[in-house]
């Protein structure tokens, strides 16, 4: 009888990050200061952000050491198992293997506290008082209450509003962690208020949110800002993810032929890929996919170019595939992919032919995420169902192709059985994204 389930000791954890920016083979161009157009050094990105986070951010070490701190929270639930869909495959009638890792094992159901733990740390050890953050679909809001918490940290989260009125069970679990939970935009904000008064019936976005929380952070002297995805040590901290996977898929006797993973801003894919794509660039044969909704195409229509994190064009200048800082995306379910912009690391690595981005629309992920939980039992998250949909496609390509698959399941659904219940209801539609509304959105990119 096969392994269903790869575990890892609680002493074969991972006690480094992995950084891939020294080794991404164009190089990556430098964030800009919007006045001057020139490199942002540390002093500008510090009035948001405590040192310990910039030098990882501005790190050219391939390895960063985890702190004890961290490790002891981390073992709350790492290592994640990896998990052999085997069910899946029987159903598909496939002859490739699927694995999966199952981030939904974290106290809050994602990945996302690989880095929220990591981000509190560093502002506790500052003496930072107070974070605020956006959330989309609640997963990083939930992670950052969760950490702030064990490090006796205050936190505000900005949510972005359609996700605050379908989800409000992610605001009930961060009251429960004692976070202040916003819908965004807000009153307690000049830019919220500012939004509110030209669309009071906006649907929101997380560049409205990071807007607002960049604003929090910079007019109060005991707050700084975290977020969820996007920049460097965002990723290098989730590489704790694909580092495990890799000693899982030895012990199983194993190794992806494709690597998976649905992309928001980036931090899951690049966390699960980061620590493969090192084996590729040293000649291993092996296959990368990022997917992201067709609502929301940053990857496949957008294009590489500087830009805003966001709205309010508070940060830096970053050099990132986007849709236009001023992107606002269709309410879809799956909150945590609704990003105009996309990682600078997999932006590089998407421009260097490394990773293969593609799109999917909404009602396919939801059939392939009803399948994933009639076979392997796991509801994931709709953002995780985009994962389940390429994984599907790629073992359908060729039914008797004997190709081995690892995708990263990077949260479970269980806080959003209402979208589930929207989909059997019949109410969710597919949306792809007009190519003239992006082009639109592109005429406010800053020229640089």
């Amino acid at each position: 009888m096969s392994q269903k389930k790869i575990l890892l000791r609680e002493d074969e954890m991972p006690t480094q990050w992995q950084n891939i920016v020294p080794d991404i083979p164009g190089g990556m161009q430098p964030p800009l200061d919007p006045e001057t157009k020139q490199p942002a050094g540390p002093e500008k990105l510090s009035q948001v952000f405590p040192m310990g986070l910039l030098e990882q951010e501005m790190s050219g070490e391939r390895w960063i050491d985890i702190p004890e701190e961290i490790l002891e929270i981390y073992k709350i639930w790492r290592p994640t198992p990896l998990v052999r869909a085997d069910n899946l495959e029987k159903a598909l009638g496939t002859k490739a293997k699927i694995y999966f890792k199952y981030e939904g094992a974290s106290p809050v159901g994602s990945h996302k506290p690989n880095s929220a733990v990591a981000q509190a740390y560093y502002n506790k050890r500052e003496g930072i008082k107070r974070l605020a953050t956006e959330t989309g679909a609640g997963q990083w809001g939930s992670s950052l209450a969760f950490a702030t918490h064990k490090f006796g940290i205050e936190c505000k989260v900005y949510m972005v509003r359609v996700s605050f009125d379908q989800k409000p069970y992610r605001k009930a679990m961060m009251h429960t962690y004692g976070a202040q939970v916003v819908p965004s935009p807000s009153p307690d904000t000049a830019f919220g208020r500012s939004v509110l008064e030209k669309m009071p019936d906006t649907p929101g976005s997380l560049g409205i949110s990071i807007s607002e929380a960049l604003e929090d952070a910079a007019t109060r002297d005991d707050t700084k800002y975290a977020l969820g995805s996007v920049l460097n040590h965002v990723i290098h901290h989730q590489t704790i993810v694909g580092l495990e996977a890799k000693k899982q898929m030895e012990k199983a006797g194993d190794y992806p032929d494709v690597v998976i993973g649905c992309c928001g801003g980036g931090s899951n894919f690049a966390g699960i890929a980061v620590p493969f794509i090192i084996d590729k660039l040293e000649g291993k044969n092996v296959r990368f996919v990022g997917v992201e909704p067709a609502s929301c195409p940053t990857m496949t229509k957008g294009k590489i170019t500087y830009d805003f994190g966001d709205v309010a064009q508070m940060t830096p200048l970053l050099p990132m595939y986007t849709l236009g800082h001023d992107f606002i995306p269709p309410g879809i379910h799956a909150g945590g992919l609704r990003y105009h912009g996309m990682s600078p690391i997999i932006s590089a690595l998407i421009r260097d032919k490394i990773i293969e981005p593609i799109s999917v629309r909404q009602l396919e992920c939801f059939e392939a995420g009803v399948l994933f939980s009639q076979t392997e039992g796991i509801i994931p998250a709709p953002e995780s169902c985009h994962a389940v949909r390429a994984a599907i496609i790629e073992a359908t390509r060729d039914l008797n192709e004997p190709k081995t698959i690892l995708f990263n399941l990077s949260g479970h659904g269980l806080l959003d059985l209402a979208s589930y219940e929207s989909y059997f209801n019949g109410e969710l539609e597919n949306y792809d994204y007009p190519a003239e509304a992006v082009e639109e959105s592109m005429k406010h990119l800053p020229q640089i």
